[in-house]
């Protein structure tokens, strides 16, 4: 009777579980960057049939003013643990979630960079009087100080532009040196995308250059019959399709393709039904 009422209430939660589990697809990620080195940050997020609640893993640690509310601007009740944040959707089909954090921007001397990690395509709303200096990927739009970003590890570096009219103990000379690092900073911007179009041109290596690649690594074998599947496979392909391929056990391979993405070699990408792996060299 015991061993029947346990596998009743085991039953039980894992129903309520499945029931509950934060399941959610990004429609959009927006990042407004402001002068001071806040940025706030907007998702839009689309719930799974069924789903009761979604827990969204928020970027930063200083979390401030978070706001969520369905498609019609109506407040969702929410709990926020740290950075984890559960949204019990009721029966809204969007949720918006937006916040604040000085955690995603760092300064160095008058050069700011904004640090970003994810696995889908975010978009970066810079100051107007922002000058883009340098950014690690080809972005896949830029509309005036909007710039939308591949997903993976991206940074964009920038600097504020100093404006002579809103000063008034500026000089000439200052308003001539502001000029002159906007002026390098659209040099160096279009040099960096220059040399990664360029980069990307290249003709692709071959199996067997490839190979001698992987031979200076520090890989496990699993890792290297993982990267040469991809290779052979066009550079792409879903999680569980490399993990069959290469014959690991989920947990093993999971572990694998974040050690891999950690080590630059491979972009994980977020699919509604599953996840893709990316060659990145």
């Amino acid at each position: 009777m015991k061993a029947l009422k346990l596998s009743i209430v085991t039953l039980t939660a894992v129903l309520f579980l499945g029931l509950v589990s934060a399941q959610y697809t990004v429609s959009s990620l927006v990042l407004t960057v402001y002068e001071d080195g806040y940025v706030r940050v907007t998702y839009q997020l689309i719930p799974d049939d069924y789903v009761s609640q979604i827990s969204v893993h928020l970027m930063g640690e200083h979390i401030e003013d978070v706001i969520v509310e369905d498609e019609d601007g109506n407040p969702l009740n929410y709990q926020l643990n740290g950075n984890e944040l559960t949204v019990f959707v009721g029966s809204a089909s969007i949720v918006n979630v937006t916040y604040y954090t000085p955690d995603l921007t760092a300064k160095r001397g008058i050069l700011w960079t904004l640090n970003v990690s994810t696995v889908e395509p975010f978009t970066v709303v810079l100051p107007e009087n922002a000058v883009i200096v340098d950014l690690t990927d080809i972005p896949l739009r830029i509309a005036g100080n909007r710039i939308t970003m591949p997903p993976g590890n991206q940074s964009v570096s920038y600097t504020i532009e100093w404006n002579a009219e809103n000063n008034e103990g500026g000089s000439r000379g200052d308003g001539e040196v502001a000029t002159g690092i906007a002026a390098l900073g659209i040099v160096l911007v279009a040099g960096a995308i220059y040399v990664t179009i360029k980069r990307r041109s290249k003709t692709p290596p071959t199996r067997e250059e490839f190979t001698a690649k992987l031979e200076k690594l520090d890989l496990k074998d699993e890792e290297k019959r993982a990267l040469l599947y991809l290779f052979d496979k066009g550079g792409r392909a879903s999680q569980g399709e490399v993990r069959e391929a290469v014959g690991l056990p989920k947990t093993t391979a999971w572990r694998m393709f974040r050690r891999l993405e950690r080590m630059g070699l491979v972009r994980i990408l977020k699919g509604k039904k599953e996840n893709w792996v990316e060659l990145k060299f």
